[in-house]
């Protein structure tokens, strides 16, 4: 490996990454990562949960009582994605030689440009820099001015913006941005007895100041709207979870003489994870947000997944304090044995041949765990990976998400699995992040470090090859205990084009 300038060493010292990352990393490049091996893709009873209308407050119950223990929740929200790819058909008309909409998407965006939250903003930045609003410069066939203030800095920016500082939501009184939509949402279902709503986001550095005053600013209205205490942070990618980019032969990539590092993708937020002191953890992308009057499902299905959560906790750590005693029976050894089938669906092909001492430390060992209740919403052509039973390195069977590319399409009978797939991932998760005598995880401890993705950039007019981490809720995540539950499509509503903003659910 060609790292051995001075130069070099500062970069890796100032980043936090040693040599050994560097070399694990270059073997990850030659080597590849192997697809996963599929048992089955998760369904209704049998991977993923289904409760029923009349079991709902059961689970509700558990949750309330829960937030009854003053205990601390705080809400995750990945906020650092840049906005500028729900533009993307946007930057083509800019673009492109048609000086009037051509597309059936240009079409819808400027057919209903007044449905949009930012339109007043728009049209005042308009006559500003052009003399003419909105309806004037359609008149007059000038549409490309529209498209330029919205998304140049002489306008409202938003090429350069992140997605949670944009107009989203029109209300009687205001305009929100999905900042505050999840200020609005931890309060329905992450406020404990005294009334404490924690959320953390986790935003990019050129950012953070723009968000800390947006949610300074926010802070000051909702404390006079409400009883609530916000506590709100911020964090970044570590510099230390950058992974090196590679050449053509697998060599460090350099760029005028200096070592190349790319942002590792969302599964370096496992270590912004791993700094969260909380009891429970909800975690959620920035813009799966909702309008107030359609929250009530989002909010019904949150408290149902913290309660199943909680629950479950509750039983695991009971079980692992009489795992503890020597003396557990038999029949309670076989009671932990068909909890982990049939409520975390584990499926381990060595039970019969454990004798009675290795089987208690394979049940402490499985219990013993980081735990996640992911609600799993029916596929509807929505992209996104999905819910599967897959095959673990030791030979066990458990929930995990994949993504497409984890599975090797090529095999037919893996390929006709996905397409049978009934769920997917909607990023709707509920983690608990203790252990059964109140210490925190250390969650890099779980990741499985043989699900990262290896993709083709360039940079400078050269190929390079870069290396994502394993995702957060994929990989990352690959040795918690997981429970996937049926969730309705309508707690999913994300914002992946500014179209989708004209959907019902942002109206």
């Amino acid at each position: 490996m060609n790292i051995y300038l001075d130069s070099d060493l500062e970069l890796l010292n100032s980043k936090g990454i040693t040599i050994e990352n560097c070399l694990e990393q270059l073997n990850c490049f030659t080597v590849g990562f192997p697809f996963l091996q599929i048992k089955k893709a998760a369904e209704i009873n049998d991977g993923i949960m289904e409760v029923g209308t009349t079991h709902i407050d059961h689970y509700i119950r558990f949750w309330e009582e829960f937030l009854a223990e003053n205990k601390k929740i705080v809400k995750f929200v990945p906020a650092s994605g840049a906005a500028s790819r729900m533009f993307k058909n946007l930057f083509e008309f800019l673009d492109g030689a048609s000086d009037t909409p051509t597309t059936p998407f240009e079409k819808k965006f400027f057919d209903e440009i007044t449905y949009f939250a930012f339109y007043e903003a728009l049209n005042s930045a308009c006559f500003h820099n052009e003399g003419r609003t909105i309806p004037q410069l359609i008149e007059a066939g000038q549409y490309k001015p529209v498209v330029s203030n919205l998304l140049e800095e002489k306008g409202l920016n938003y090429k350069n913006l992140p997605k949670g500082l944009l107009l989203f939501h029109r209300y009687p009184d205001e305009v929100r941005t999905p900042v505050q939509e999840h200020l609005a949402e931890g309060a329905s279902y992450a406020a404990n007895s005294e009334g404490d709503v924690n959320i953390h986001f986790t935003v990019s550095t050129e950012h953070r100041k723009l968000f800390e005053q947006h949610v300074k600013k926010q802070l000051a209205i909702l404390a006079t709207k409400n009883d609530l205490r916000y506590h709100i942070s911020f964090s970044k990618q570590k510099p230390s979870t950058d992974t090196l980019a590679a050449d053509a032969d697998n060599q460090p990539f350099r760029e005028n003489g200096k070592l190349l590092f790319r942002p590792g993708g969302h599964g370096a937020l496992i270590e912004n994870l791993n700094d969260i002191d909380a009891d429970v953890v909800f975690i959620k992308n920035i813009d799966n947000v909702t309008i107030d009057k359609l929250k009530k499902p989002t909010i019904i299905y949150k408290r149902l997944l913290g309660g199943i959560l909680v629950q479950t906790q509750k039983q695991i750590f009971g079980f692992l304090h009489e795992l503890d005693n020597k003396d557990i029976s038999d029949a309670k050894l076989e009671v932990i044995k068909q909890f982990c089938v049939s409520r975390l669906c584990i499926y381990n092909p060595d039970f019969g041949s454990y004798s009675r001492d290795e089987l208690i430390k394979y049940l402490h060992d499985t219990l013993n765990r980081p735990l996640r209740v992911c609600g799993m919403v029916k596929n509807e052509g929505e992209p996104g990976g999905g819910p599967y039973i897959a095959v673990n390195a030791d030979g066990t069977a458990s929930p995990q998400i994949l993504e497409s590319s984890q599975i090797d399409t090529s095999d037919p009978a893996k390929a006709e699995l996905m397409q049978k797939a009934t769920h997917f991932n909607p990023v709707d998760l509920v983690c608990a992040i203790k252990n059964y005598k109140g210490k925190r995880f250390n969650l890099p401890d779980y990741v499985d470090k043989n699900t990262g993705f290896i993709s083709s950039k360039s940079k400078g007019g050269k190929e390079l090859k870069a290396l994502e981490l394993p995702g957060l809720w994929n990989g990352a995540m690959s040795n918690w205990n997981t429970i996937f539950v049926d969730t309705p499509v309508e707690t999913f509503s994300p914002v992946k084009t500014v179209n989708d903003l004209l959907r019902p659910e942002h109206q």
